[in-house]
């Protein structure tokens, strides 16, 4: 009889514990693997949210502006470098950027004014997508503006509105303008839910700024990793202050990075528990079996064939689980992929200046089987040492005496 053979009858002796032990080993992996998307789709939405949204994955400024955020630290040619980038891969846009203060009817607040160049802006950031009423900025239009959710709320206007903008411009006159709303955006995030988005043209008019950008956002080739795209553009860019969105947000990369972690904590600790588990099947196995196995090393079975009937019992019973688990993980999370987890009151919060999706998906890879169940082999492998290691060292005179 082959040691397959022979380890497959062992597996179906008793049934019921064979049955209940792949049973809770195919349930955790099936949670593991659901969670497993859950919290990767969760991870996709932030840095999405925040990339394609907000901030670009690298940002350029004046070597100052960020330690005194000011009109007049600028990057002063920035069509220079947006073509140097260009030539390199790496779609970008410049930014102008100040603080207002904007007034419809009684109500007024302060604001941050966005001057974006709205064809390259298309390249590398979506928050024209994030248009809930009226709609976005069209190219020659120098009198309308977009403005932030929590803007519209405070002044109370929407689309077709008047808005009132005045603040201080670079030569040090009064500036002020009267614009109309085209378009109110959902919740964005960060400093976006309350500005105004304008034209270029119209923010250089209105602060008398002909020249020089205040940011200079880009995106690189998914093929490109973070750091290799911030060393190149640091190398276009000398003399100015380059920054990855993992430097400018360092607290939600922290946070992201944990999030990974805690689907290997949480994967250790119930796959701890179907360990535990499974170690006691095998010694009850073990246990059950000594005068069999004393006649089995007898006849020349040495240790390591123990060890190894031991094991593939293991193997068989964890194979099954793998296929169960996977098999019923599929349907839930094409369910969670397409249809999803509606967050609720957390719609429109943010997190370090991502917003959270209204509806949380989770995200399907190879990862996402292939992680929990290398986490459970090795967790089953490890339990099932012990019980293997004892089979092997039982003594055949002493094994066939036992009772």
């Amino acid at each position: 009889m082959s040691v397959f053979r022979m380890a497959w009858r062992n597996v179906w002796r008793n049934r019921r514990r064979s049955l209940v032990t792949i049973s809770a080993t195919a349930f955790a992996l099936m949670v593991m693997i659901s969670y497993s998307g859950l919290v990767a789709g969760y991870i996709a939405a932030m840095q999405r949210n925040l990339l394609d949204f907000e901030m670009g994955d690298v940002q350029i400024f004046a070597a100052e502006y960020r330690d005194k955020p000011s009109i007049y630290e600028k990057i002063e040619r920035p069509e220079e470098l947006l073509a140097a980038l260009d030539k390199e891969g790496y779609p970008a846009c410049s930014r102008l950027l100040a603080t207002a203060l904007a007034a419809a009817g009684d109500a007024s607040a302060g604001v941050t004014m966005r001057g974006i160049d709205v064809e390259r802006d298309a390249k590398v950031s979506r928050v024209f997508e994030k248009v809930a009423k009226g709609k976005w900025l069209a190219k020659g239009d120098d009198k309308g503006v977009v403005i932030g959710k929590r803007l519209a709320r405070t002044l109370s206007i929407g689309p077709g509105a008047e808005l009132v903008v005045l603040t201080q411009a670079s030569d040090g006159s009064t500036a002020n303008e009267l614009y109309k709303v085209v378009g109110v955006l959902s919740s964005v995030g960060g400093g976006a839910d309350r500005a105004i988005f304008m034209s270029a043209k119209a923010f250089r008019e209105l602060m008398v700024m002909p020249t020089g950008a205040h940011q200079i956002i880009l995106r690189r080739a998914p093929n490109r990793d973070l750091a290799t795209a911030a060393t190149a553009v640091r190398s276009i860019a000398k003399g100015h202050d380059v920054k990855t969105w993992r430097e400018l947000v360092p607290t939600l990369s922290s946070m992201l990075d944990s999030a990974r972690a805690a689907v290997m904590t949480m994967s250790l600790i119930v796959y701890i528990a179907i360990g535990i588990l499974i170690l006691n099947a095998m010694l009850m196995a073990v246990f059950e079996r000594i005068r069999e196995l004393g006649v089995l090393k007898a006849l020349g079975f040495g240790p390591g064939a123990v060890m190894r009937l031991v094991f593939l019992e293991s193997g068989i019973q964890t194979a099954i689980a793998v296929a169960v688990g996977a098999v019923l993980a599929i349907p839930i999370l094409y369910y969670l992929s397409t249809v999803g987890i509606e967050t609720g009151r957390l719609t429109g919060m943010s997190i370090a200046g991502a917003t959270i999706d209204t509806t949380w998906k989770a995200m399907i890879s190879v990862d996402t089987f292939t992680m929990p169940i290398k986490t459970l082999v090795i967790i089953v492998f490890i339990a099932v040492l012990y019980p293997a290691i004892k089979a092997a060292r039982l003594r055949p005179v002493e094994a066939m005496q036992h009772h």
